[in-house]
């Protein structure tokens, strides 16, 4: 399994060449991940098998509620979730590729196929209802309905190249920006069915829901793709100055603290640059080559 089963050829062609910077829409069909169902994924639940601190109940203009709400003993507890659910709660099982076995060969493929670490969370919304609001996502997120509708108002960043917790909404938001962004509209709009997968890259503003009126509730899984960028590749080559005694020294509290600093902080200079100086970039690329396709952490 791999990227295909998330997008048709056309789709996983353009991702993988020339990595869209706007929302695409592309119609999937019924592929291996849509072996996934909201009755499988309420199994789950129900056996307890994904743990509380990775599920949320969300519900637009109320606080998220975590999983002390939703668990005895430290399991999960399907009944009480599902009362939530039943309330109007989107209901978010987040990192499935760490419990469930066919959503990790998924990620693990799709790593081995871009070099990217990526993460899958699924999203139950009762019909009408909506759950989270306006945000933006630090990676590229493949968005793929198994079930009923969802409606994506979409915006352009307002932030450029956000990453990690730089250009992060929730630490630069300003709360004016929702009531500009309702009254000009969406610069997007898209009515996702089942059987569709929408691209949103990273920074795009979107605000997810169930139309009024749906007759089914939503499922759609989104696939979170970590993308590597240079300053990820300069971490990769810093990471080997470790092997520099003279940067493994003790700074003492004086020269931390006190007039020493801009001592401090030049002699280091003067090391990284000798040690960029000498880093055999060939040697090197294998084993960044090799990262990519293991490192499973939060890194981009």
């Amino acid at each position: 399994m791999s990227l295909q089963h998330l997008l048709p050829p056309d789709g996983v062609k353009e991702l993988t060449t020339h990595w869209p910077d706007e929302p695409r829409v592309y119609d999937r069909g019924r592929t291996a991940v849509d072996e996934i169902t909201a009755d499988s994924l309420w199994e789950h639940v129900h056996l307890g098998c994904l743990p509380p601190v990775e599920v949320r109940a969300l519900k637009s203009e109320v606080p998220s509620i975590t999983e002390h709400a939703f668990s005895t003993y430290g399991r999960l507890d399907g009944d009480r979730l599902r009362a939530l659910y039943e309330r109007g709660y989107t209901i978010r099982l987040g990192n499935l590729q760490r419990c469930m076995a066919a959503v990790g060969r998924l990620t693990r493929a799709i790593q081995q196929e871009t070099g990217y670490s990526n993460y899958a969370h699924a999203f139950l919304t009762p019909a009408g209802q909506q759950g989270l609001r306006h945000h933006w996502d630090q990676q590229m997120a493949v968005i793929v309905q198994l079930a009923g509708v969802k409606r994506w108002e979409l915006w352009a960043p307002v932030v450029d190249q956000p990453m990690r917790t730089f250009n992060d909404s929730g630490r630069v938001w300003r709360a004016e920006w929702v009531d500009e962004w309702e009254r000009r509209g969406p610069d997007q709009a898209v009515l996702l069915e089942a059987g569709q997968s929408l691209l949103v890259p990273r920074g795009w503003i979107h605000n997810p829901l169930s139309p009024k009126g749906a007759s089914e509730d939503s499922v759609h899984l989104t696939f979170a793709i970590r993308e590597r960028t240079p300053y990820w590749l300069a971490e990769q080559i810093l990471a080997e100055a470790m092997r520099d005694p003279e940067l493994r020294r003790v700074i003492r509290p004086g020269d931390l603290l006190g007039g020493g600093l801009p001592d401090q902080l030049s002699l280091v200079r003067r090391r990284l640059l000798h040690h960029l100086g000498s880093v055999d970039l060939s040697a090197l690329a294998e084993q960044v080559a090799q990262t990519a396709l293991t490192d499973v952490e939060y890194t981009t």
